[in-house]
């Protein structure tokens, strides 16, 4: 004898019909079929593509307007009306809340803004970044992004080539970070390759060696990866922030002393508050003669 809940599921002929008529729902729960109508969201993006446009690019990139109407905390969240909520919204109230997120907040492509990292826009860029949102692909296999993977290998190649390499890999990172936590990584398989099948405790103390006036994330990398901020040994800078190699030889003799094993020595190449470039050559030399690891962190 069928149950209720069979009696309420629909048979397979029933879903091809309601498939012909829209999209399926069992229990109130969507099933399949297309979230909003093609020609509608269409629509919304050439309007949405028009708020951009007005009030992103030509706004904040005139001199006459602000680079951002702030409000206090509490006042923006009144303004914003975030709280989550259950039911979707129609395309005109969503348009509103695009002008809302443009109008309070930074725009960092104003002529007056000011940064030592980033500032200004490249219209051609920003085209770059709508076509690779709107593909969505990602960069793990050539036949997901078959495009981007040649893209990004012929990158690689040519700043290879300007460092002098002549044979090198390598992969875009998603921030300064990251890429110092990969660099001590690929140091410490280097030196100590079992690490990857048994673990911590097959190898011995390591020791990092980096600027006081490094980016935060080589500590913050160390006690990532298990090695804790202890073995982050801090290297003096002159006057102007850059890497004193006189002390990191210093550095490298102490930790010896207390039997740690150097893998890892990080230099800057333009520093977060000095904009300081180490002496790399002088670095590399020490790092050769101490058979180390050495990483350049590169603004």
């Amino acid at each position: 004898m069928a149950t209720d809940q069979e009696r309420r599921r629909p048979s397979n002929s029933d879903l091809d019909e309601m498939r012909r008529k829209g999209p399926v729902t069992v229990d109130e729960v969507l099933l399949e079929g297309p979230l909003n109508d093609p020609k509608v969201g269409e629509k919304f993006v050439q309007d949405a593509f028009q708020i951009i446009l007005e009030e992103a690019i030509r706004k904040g990139t005139d001199v006459s307007e602000q680079v951002c109407e702030w409000k206090e905390p509490d006042k923006l969240r009144t303004l914003l009306d975030l709280d989550l909520v259950d039911a979707g919204e129609p395309c005109e109230k969503l348009l509103e809340r695009c002008q809302d997120v443009i109008r309070y907040s930074v725009k960092t492509i104003h002529p007056r803004f000011y940064n030592q990292l980033f500032a200004g826009l490249d219209h051609h860029s920003l085209v770059g970044r709508y076509i690779t949102e709107t593909l969505n692909t990602s960069q793990y296999t050539y036949e997901i992004a078959p495009v981007f993977v040649l893209m990004e290998e012929t990158v690689l190649k040519k700043i290879s080539e300007m460092i002098g390499w002549k044979h090198c890999d390598g992969l875009f990172c998603p921030g300064g970070s990251i890429s110092n936590m990969y660099a001590m990584n690929v140091a410490r398989y280097k030196l100590y390759p079992e690490i990857k099948k048994r673990g911590l405790w097959e190898v011995p103390r390591l020791a990092i060696f980096t600027s006081e006036v490094c980016h935060y994330s080589v500590a913050k990398g160390a006690a990532f990866q298990g090695l804790g901020t202890d073995s982050v040994y801090v290297v003096k800078a002159d006057e102007r922030g850059r890497m004193i190699p006189k002390d990191l030889e210093e550095q490298i003799s102490i930790a010896r002393s207390k039997g740690a094993v150097p893998f890892l020595v990080n230099a800057t190449s333009g520093t977060t508050v000095f904009g300081a470039f180490d002496p790399l050559l002088e670095i590399a030399d020490i790092c050769e003669k101490e058979g180390i690891w050495f990483h350049v962190d590169v603004s």
